[in-house]
């Protein structure tokens, strides 16, 4: 099992796994899918270049910029994050939770 503060967002990045975001998905009632794991390895990107955890917006502009435009709809990240996608993508991404996600 992997190491997690009580939050359950990873304190340490490269403890990530595929499987360790399959177990917290799990937990949050989600089946992680392909689409589910390509806008989590986005996110793990934008922290990598930007050193922080994207709120919506930067995440859904950083979406834009890498995939595409109809992945970057807030609509498209709830129905697969819910029920607050940043918040949710940083969890299962081992990220920080976003500073701007209460």
């Amino acid at each position: 099992m992997i190491e997690s503060p009580p939050t359950n967002y990873l304190d340490k990045l490269p403890a990530w796994t595929e499987l360790s975001a399959r177990q917290l998905a799990a937990e949050d009632n989600i089946e992680l899918t392909d689409p589910h794991l390509e806008i989590l390895l986005v996110a793990r990107q934008f922290y990598a270049d930007f050193g922080f955890s994207p709120s919506m917006r930067p995440l859904i502009r950083y979406i834009a910029d890498h995939l595409d435009l109809g992945k970057a709809r807030s609509i498209y990240l709830m129905q697969l994050f819910p029920p607050s996608p940043a918040k949710v993508v940083a969890r299962l991404a081992g990220l920080p939770k976003p500073k701007n996600c209460l």
